[in-house]
């Protein structure tokens, strides 16, 4: 899956921006704090998504943008704010990051990263389990919208899911937004 990614990377470079229109704002539930990630890997790039959730007429109504940091390879991930400019840097992943002076946000509107998803909201990720943590403490404590970000051709007819693995509510790709059943979700 890590070597299709790539590939579709290459194949299709105008993905991110496709998948930024292709986003359809009036179905998303009220948010104020968007969660989003630094590509990785061939990792669809969610900066243009996160500038259309992030646009000035949002922000001026409080919308703030935050990003992942690792601490702790077991534990779940903390979103700082990332809506100002900072040096970021590596956390215990490698994975860019802003310092710890940045402030916690808790967000309610989620892009993530994908390897493989499916139509019932299932996804495949790294694999250290840090999304499933996060999502599970953030579910357990309020209500947060996540939306997978990745090319269309990551689709598979079924990822396979345990119990603590959390589900997408929906997935954007460059060939457009799709809604999860509720019905269908994951254990």
């Amino acid at each position: 899956m890590r070597r299709s990614r790539i590939a579709l990377a290459r194949a299709f470079p105008d993905a991110a921006g496709r998948a930024a229109a292709a986003l359809p704002l009036d179905r998303l539930p009220p948010f104020t704090i968007v969660g989003g990630y630094v590509a990785l890997g061939g990792e669809l790039d969610p900066a243009p998504v996160i500038a259309r959730l992030t646009a000035p007429r949002l922000t001026a109504r409080g919308v703030r943008f935050a990003l992942p940091v690792a601490a702790n390879r077991a534990a779940p991930l903390v979103f700082r704010a990332a809506d100002t400019p900072r040096a970021l840097q590596p956390d215990v992943f490698g994975v860019p990051a802003p310092p710890t002076s940045a402030p916690p946000l808790i967000p309610d509107l989620i892009i993530a990263p994908v390897l493989a998803f499916d139509r019932h909201g299932g996804r495949l990720g790294q694999g250290a389990g840090c999304y499933d943590r996060t999502l599970a403490d953030l579910r357990a404590a309020g209500s947060v919208f996540v939306i997978g970000l990745a090319y269309a051709g990551q689709e598979v007819e079924n990822v396979p899911v345990d119990g603590h693995d959390q589900t997408l509510d929906a997935i954007l790709t460059e060939s457009g937004y799709i809604e999860v059943r509720k019905d269908h979700r994951c254990a």
